[in-house]
């Protein structure tokens, strides 16, 4: 069945009770990330960004170190397909992300985590998977919800977070 163009991209949520927790998930949508794949993570300062992208890179096979590269704002890790991990933090405006060189073609072989994806409005691909962390009643809890922007997103989804409610 094709979706209308007025249907609502598939979405759901997640509950992680921990960062070991929230480093799981990660690892599934890296395990399950193809060529392309665009990871935008939205969440207050301490939310998990990071854990989960430390997760990705293990579901890749990353190797190196992978913390957040807020200064110098984008690391490149070797993996099974290479991780493209922005941070963009430090950004004063959107237009500043294609000017440094965040979002180019070479992304497409990769995968590609994006944290801090809300200070770039307007310059985020189409298809992608947008992922908010909350923090939950718990300490260290935390509420993610996920939207799939295009079919290769709306695949890793399921496969890695499960079904849209």
């Amino acid at each position: 069945m094709q979706r209308s163009s007025t249907d609502a991209p598939p979405a759901g949520r997640r509950h992680s009770p921990d960062p070991d927790a929230t480093r799981a998930i990660g690892r599934a949508l890296g395990r399950a990330a193809g060529p392309g794949t665009v990871l935008a993570l939205i969440g207050p300062l301490g939310a998990g960004k990071t854990q989960l992208a430390k997760g990705v890179a293990e579901g890749l096979g990353v190797t190196s170190v992978v913390n957040s590269p807020t200064f110098i704002l984008m690391n490149e890790h070797v993996g099974r397909l290479p991780l493209y991990h922005i941070d963009a933090y430090r950004l004063g405006d959107p237009e500043e992300a294609p000017a440094a060189g965040l979002l180019d073609e070479r992304q497409v072989d990769g995968v590609t985590v994006i944290e801090w994806a809300d200070r770039l409005d307007g310059w985020l691909p189409p298809e992608r998977l947008e992922i908010s962390i909350d923090p939950g009643p718990g300490a260290t809890e935390r509420r993610l919800r996920w939207t799939a922007h295009g079919a290769a997103h709306a695949q890793l989804a399921r496969a890695a977070l499960g079904e849209a409610p």
